[in-house]
């Protein structure tokens, strides 16, 4: 799970945005408050989504202040069109600027952009999900029903990846990203090696019980 500390006094606008990227595994906690924003524990957050119209305070003191501070990707998000206010951002700290309104799924790819560029993919505790699938890192392997599979690398990195996000949708972009054993980076490809997966899980694509295409997004492992 990726946690999104967000500084915004629009809730609907908030709300709306955690939605969408709940479906990625990405937890926003807003605050209306920059002031409650800024003691709400920034440590505990891989990335800060950040608002400058704010009551009491402007982003711009906030951006600054974090970043003096704490070493997180900081995403500047305003309807505020002022080339200065973009530039002042950009200056004091902010990693990136995206002006109101934007798609969020434009969102979604520049906090994995960010994600990746510090290095700060959180890491999986547990590599039990259930009694179903199971992760043995230091042996490489990945049980079904307490079987092991036999995988080929990409296969491997593909489901393993799909396990550790379980029940979540994952985009086709991330399951690309996280397959270093991947050569042929398009969609076909990560196809070909679901379709692979589910066969070696008995699984389907017309009536899934494990691996489910998730439409417009990927795809999402549960069971």
């Amino acid at each position: 799970m990726i946690n999104v500390l967000m500084i915004e006094d629009d809730t609907e606008y908030a709300q709306f945005l955690s939605e969408y990227l709940l479906k990625f595994n990405i937890k926003i906690t807003n605050f209306e408050d920059p002031y409650l924003g800024i003691s709400a524990g920034i440590k505990n957050y891989d990335l800060l989504i950040l608002d400058l119209t704010l009551p009491g305070m402007d982003g711009l003191e906030v951006c600054k202040e974090i970043r003096e501070k704490y070493d997180i990707p900081i995403i500047i998000s305003s309807a505020r069109s002022d080339v200065s206010d973009r530039i002042v951002g950009l200056q004091i700290g902010a990693d990136d600027y995206m002006p109101k309104p934007y798609d969020p799924k434009e969102m979604h790819a520049r906090i994995m952009s960010l994600i990746r560029r510090y290095n700060k993919t959180p890491k999986v505790e547990e590599n039990v999900v259930d009694s179903i699938f199971r992760i043995d890192e230091k042996r490489h392997e990945i049980y079904f029903n307490e079987e092991a599979l036999v995988l080929t690398p990409a296969e491997y990195e593909i489901l393993e990846y799909l396990i550790k996000q379980h029940s979540f949708s994952v985009s086709r972009e991330q399951l690309v990203y996280h397959c270093k054993s991947l050569k042929d980076k398009d969609s076909k490809s990560l196809d070909v090696i679901i379709g692979r997966l589910r066969s070696k899980i008995g699984d389907s694509s017309k009536s899934p019980k494990h691996i489910f295409s998730v439409r417009g997004i990927g795809y999402k492992l549960l069971g």
